[in-house]
């Protein structure tokens, strides 16, 4: 039986001595509050007591109370009962010592609401932030500190996202398991461990594939996304040019699509978690014609917008101005660096991809000459497939410039390997040639002799786009190399 707080019982359900399948709980989701507000009762025919999977699913299903009614000559016997414990207790279950069925004396509602008051307490955020709560996941065989390094990233993208981060799990298994990453017993764990400490959202480091997310939400009511979605969502929120917002929509449609599934009419038995009744067969097929169709607009839009861009590109051609684009990872800093040298105002933030539109303005330099220098979207590693060909059309234009000045953020201990997913990036467009200008930034944030080291190592030069002071070098490096063909060793 599923009884609510209520009392009033929703449900009676009779399985086999294997167990019990229970039906979708929509009506009585995981919300902000610590439990979900229902209580299971069942039988055990044998007289047992409570046994592991009966522990596992009071743990997943976030029951108020789990009840095993022990059996003896058809007649009931013993009772067991187990409910959960706060964050931080010694064990996360507390089981009762077994009694009579009769002789058990409860006071639920003053018990369950003591409980929640408690496991409120303890819950490590304030309870008025309305965040999504996120609980970081890396199931790899790569090296210990490459993917401490990559769920350090993930954990900037969270929190550029607007993400509430709880916590993360590192996981280093001999092999990876095809269906769920990590072992089933371990998935468990790892949702488990979420719910207490009151997260909404599993985000892992690693591409999940179609049946990898589903199998791993049919284990949970927690959103599972992946690395790619997340930062799709990122671009979803910051894109607001045209050009932008058709580029990443697409990209989130591409990838959606083959995630486009329903879970059916199963039912999710005792010990798997929980089931859904979802659209049926018709409805999805409905659903993926309609996000085909919307696919093949938005490409046609797409070409229309790079016949635009097409036509802008010969415009400037006309008029002979060089073109330099200012590249490189993720809150490098570029357009800060491109607010400095021209006196704009784009848009920056302290944030992974704070900008996506591409900006364009004019640097003017003695002798009345000048160069359009353009700030384009950040790099990062391992950028989703989808939205490298969306945004395809966009990076081409750097086809267009004479020179790209490679910004680096010198005082980001992971920079050479930022550098090498910028230089794999220009690889993949085909611009792996185009000249280059290698330039740290934010060297105000490092030591003078660590500055003056890497310009040394890398034979680069260093400026700091908060000081105009440092640019020197750097505006005669650019002069030198669009007017006279060369970087002097002067300006390097």
């Amino acid at each position: 039986m599923l009884i609510p707080r209520s009392g009033a019982i929703t449900h009676v359900i009779v399985g086999d001595t294997k167990g019990i399948l229970i039906p979708d709980l929509v009506d009585y989701p995981i919300g902000r509050k610590s439990l979900r507000g229902l209580r299971l009762v069942h039988t055990h025919l044998k007289d047992e007591p409570l046994n592991q999977d009966d522990l596992t699913d009071l743990s997943l299903l976030r029951l108020d109370l789990i009840a095993a009614i022990g059996v003896k000559d058809r007649l009931p016997d013993r009772i067991f009962v187990a409910h959960l414990m706060p964050q931080g207790s010694e064990r996360p279950v507390e089981v009762f010592q077994s009694q009579g069925f009769y002789q058990l004396d409860l006071d639920f509602f003053s018990f369950i609401n003591a409980l929640e008051e408690e496991l409120e307490r303890r819950r490590t955020f304030d309870q008025k932030d309305t965040r999504e709560r996120a609980l970081l996941v890396s199931v790899s065989t790569r090296p210990k500190y490459e993917q401490e390094d990559s769920v350090e990233e993930l954990r900037e993208l969270a929190l550029s996202s607007g993400v509430l981060v709880l916590g993360e799990v590192i996981q280093r298994p001999k092999e990876i398991n095809p269906k769920y990453l990590m072992g089933e017993g371990k998935v468990k764990e790892l949702v488990i461990n979420a719910m207490n400490k009151g997260a909404t959202l599993l985000i892992f480091d690693q591409e999940l594939s179609p049946s990898q997310t589903k199998a791993i939400g049919e284990l949970t009511e927690l959103k599972v996304i992946d690395r790619c979605q997340l930062i799709l969502d990122i671009f979803a929120q910051r894109a607001h040019s045209r050009d932008g917002k058709v580029q990443v929509e697409l990209a989130q449609l591409k990838y959606r699509l083959p995630r486009l599934t329903g879970k059916g009419t199963a039912m999710s038995r005792l010990m798997g978690g929980i089931g859904g009744r979802g659209p049926g067969e018709m409805k999805l097929e409905i659903d993926r014609r309609r996000v085909r169709e919307r696919i093949t607009l938005l490409e046609r839009e797409l070409r229309s917008l790079s016949e635009a861009r097409r036509q802008r590109k010969q415009r400037r051609v006309e008029t002979g101005i060089p073109i330099v684009s200012i590249i490189g990872y993720t809150n490098a800093g570029k357009s800060t660096l491109l607010n400095a040298l021209t006196r704009s105002e784009t848009f920056v933030e302290d944030k992974l991809f704070a900008t996506l539109d591409t900006a364009s303005r004019r640097l003017r330099f003695p002798r009345e000459r000048e160069v359009i220098i353009t700030d384009t979207v950040g790099f990062i590693r391992d950028l989703p497939r989808d939205l490298m060909a969306a945004f395809r059309s966009t990076l081409e234009e750097l086809e267009d410039a004479e020179l790209l000045i490679h910004l680096v953020d010198a005082s980001n201990p992971r920079f050479e390997q930022h550098m090498a997913s910028v230089e794999k990036i220009l690889e993949e467009l085909d611009l792996g040639k185009k000249p280059q200008l290698l330039v740290f930034n934010k060297i105000d944030k490092i030591p003078a002799e660590e500055a003056e080291n890497l310009k040394m190592r890398f034979s680069a030069i260093a400026v700091s786009a908060m000081d105009p002071s440092t640019f020197g070098p750097f505006l005669a490096a650019i002069e030198a190399y669009i007017w006279n063909g060369k970087m002097t060793e002067a300006t390097v």
